[in-house]
């Protein structure tokens, strides 16, 4: 290890323990204080930044190294709220940034403070060196993610635009190396699911539940409609992700239902990892009826975590889900429709996250993925057609410990993913850029 190397370590592994120490719990949030601490340490390195905030304490920060003219512009993309966490179930504090046998403790050490540490850092660094990009390098650390109240990225591409308008960005998404098939693959996601969840309205009429014979129970009329969802499978399609995909792994084209059965039989992290992205998804989650044990609900309400393929919409799925309810005294209205976005692939921005791949592990391919949930990357797809991927390189962790950790207790991060992703958004700007 060189000594630049260490003291980036270092460098990074102290603002992601200054970061984690800031409460930004979403609700409320609080972020203005990660975008205050972070304004302070680019200024430190010649850095200049932007507050913009709705609100006063939901503050968003745009930094950049200004480009020279006649480059492609890059956004390091990334959000400083965090998820709750319930300390009576941690080994160590949620705030503490505790670091423990080479590992870094605390909430927001996978989603995604250490995504924020590490692209400041890559931002800082390359200012120090007199880094001169072609095209601008912007770094964004926004709010409200987890929530998305119209505090972040949404509010900044809608009164903000000239401070995140890029060509190209890296934000959360993937990133991770995983072994299919006897390879190596390195995630990186290109694509996202909608967030499409629905609201069921069943109706019957009141009662008193002593003398059920009187009424018309909506909560019971809602039980075979939430068992008709539970049982329904949807027809499996690819999309140029997942087709590709495919092909890197197994070699070959194959049919969705081909490939996962292949997979099933003899890969399950291959199995996990295609599935939800083969069709759209139903989840019922949440449900509410009579609010007093003695009285029967003349009203259920079940809301249904709908998720698309990227593509599909709303007008094309509900006659399908209509027929799989099939009649009944009952309402479907969708509540948002949020993401379900793809950017094309063998771009620039690909290609330099496939080189920075290449650098650290020869043998491994990249491997283009859609994410099942949704990220902040749709709402720069959709406000000024950026090409957004999802890279964080994640080599010393493993994937399925990783993914039961985000938003769970515990949440923490092996130092060497954190080091090694300063070196690749250093990789991406210097190669995108045109530095």
């Amino acid at each position: 290890m060189t000594t630049t190397e260490s003291s980036l370590r270092a460098e990074v592994t102290q603002l992601l323990q200054e970061l984690i120490r800031l409460d930004t719990v979403n609700p409320p949030g609080n972020e203005t204080q990660a975008a205050e601490l972070l304004r302070d340490y680019l200024g430190d390195h010649g850095v200049q930044s932007e507050l913009h905030a709705r609100t006063p304490d939901r503050a968003n920060l745009v930094a950049r190294i200004p480009g020279r003219g006649g480059g492609p512009s890059l956004m390091l993309l990334s959000h400083t709220d965090t998820v709750v966490a319930d300390a009576a179930e941690w080994d160590a504090d949620p705030w503490s940034g505790e670091v423990r046998d080479g590992e870094l403790w605390g909430r927001g050490a996978l989603d995604m403070k250490n995504q924020v540490a590490a692209e400041a850092v890559a931002l800082a660094s390359l200012a120090r060196e007199g880094f001169e990009p072609a095209g601008d390098l912007v770094f964004a650390a926004c709010a409200d993610e987890e929530v998305g109240e119209g505090f972040g990225l949404p509010w900044l591409c809608a009164e903000h635009p000239d401070a995140v308008r890029t060509d190209y960005a890296l934000n959360e998404g993937a990133g991770e190396r995983m072994e299919l098939f006897g390879r190596a693959f390195y995630l990186c996601s290109s694509a996202e699911k909608m967030s499409s969840p629905f609201r069921l309205r069943v109706r019957g009429h009141a009662g008193h539940a002593s003398v059920p014979g009187i009424a018309d129970n909506a909560l019971v009329k809602a039980a075979p409609l939430i068992e008709r969802l539970a049982a329904y499978r949807p027809e499996l399609r690819l999309g140029p992700e997942t087709s590709a995909m495919i092909q890197a792994v197994v070699g070959q084209e194959l049919e969705p239902e081909e490939a996962l059965r292949l997979a099933r039989e003899t890969d399950e992290a291959a199995a996990e990892l295609l599935e939800p992205l083969l069709a759209f998804t139903l989840s019922p989650t949440m449900i509410s009826a009579s609010e007093r044990r003695n009285v029967i609900p003349h009203l259920c309400e079940v809301e249904v975590d709908c998720r698309l393929l990227p593509g599909q919409t709303q007008d094309e799925v509900e006659p399908v889900l209509r027929e799989v309810l099939g009649d009944g005294d009952y309402s479907l209205e969708w509540i948002e429709a949020r993401g379900g976005t793809r950017s094309e692939l063998g771009t620039p921005l690909w290609d330099a996250v496939e080189s920075f791949v290449a650098s650290i592990e020869p043998e491994a391919t990249l491997l283009p993925v859609c994410v099942a949930g949704f990220t902040d990357s749709h709402w720069l797809r959709e406000a000024f057609g950026t090409v957004a991927y999802g890279f964080f390189p994640s080599k010393a962790m493993d994937p399925q410990l990783a993914s039961r950790l985000i938003h769970s207790a515990n949440e923490r991060i092996v130092l060497d993913d954190l080091e090694l992703a300063v070196d690749c958004f250093r990789h991406a700007a210097v190669q995108v850029t045109g530095g």
